[in-house]
């Protein structure tokens, strides 16, 4: 079974944490975000194969953003876009201010619950199933 959620966040909340509360707020074990879009004034990312964050000032559009949330730990990844179009993703971290808006839609798995455990090939917590 799947159940969907829809919110929409306002200007001035952070996008990861708004999210993360949200999935607390409503007991989600296992979930995808299935859409995302809106835009940013601020965005702060982990890029690929850095250990630190890189911040970047928008106005940005929220142009792909996926990803598994859980109570136990989410993992998203985001994709923004400038007014010239230039694209830049990576992971999601605190710290992502809403400009307009953020819609934003999650499917809920039902049968199954994320986890997030250490592994010692990344060096990350990474997704753990289990059924529910």
């Amino acid at each position: 079974m799947t159940r969907f959620h829809s919110f929409r966040l306002l200007p001035g909340q952070d996008l990861l944490d708004e999210i993360q509360q949200f999935v607390v707020a409503r007991d989600i074990r296992a979930g995808v975000v299935l859409s995302a879009v809106g835009s940013l004034t601020h965005a702060t990312l982990r890029l690929a194969n850095h250990s630190s964050y890189s911040e970047f000032i928008g106005p940005f559009e929220i142009v792909a953003m996926t990803g598994t949330v859980s109570v136990h730990g989410s993992h998203l990844h985001i994709a923004i876009s400038d007014g010239e179009g230039k694209t830049i993703g990576g992971h999601l971290v605190s710290g992502c201010a809403i400009y307009t808006t953020a819609e934003i839609v999650i499917a809920e798995l039902m049968d199954v619950v994320y986890y997030r455990e250490p592994c010692p090939l990344s060096g990350y917590n990474e997704l753990v199933v289990k059924p529910r």
